[in-house]
């Protein structure tokens, strides 16, 4: 069963380290089997408070998958960078 993880992005309190982190995260990902299916920059709030700056969605071939990949410890590694530079939040989506 394929697994989805979406993120969505409040803010970016340090662009240049969270560039750092997207340019390390993206290759660990797909590595892993992660495939993006949508890096959206521009946003549009249509209904309810929902307001993120972006959205991100991956999806991996199940939740095994994509947890393997964000527990591993390469990503482990540049988690730091993601936490230090970013406000935001993730769910996994299971189809």
């Amino acid at each position: 069963m394929a697994a989805y993880l979406v993120i969505q992005t409040l803010s970016i309190t340090d662009p240049d380290t969270y560039d750092q982190y997207r340019a390390q995260a993206r290759p660990l990902i797909e590595a892993a089997g992660g495939e993006y299916l949508l890096v959206g920059k521009t946003v549009h709030p249509y209904s309810g408070d929902w307001s993120p700056l972006r959205v991100v969605m991956i999806r991996f071939k199940d939740v095994a998958t994509l947890k393997a990949c964000f527990d591993s410890p390469a990503y482990r590694a540049i988690a730091p960078l993601r936490k230090a530079s970013v406000v935001g939040q993730s769910v996994i989506v299971e189809d």
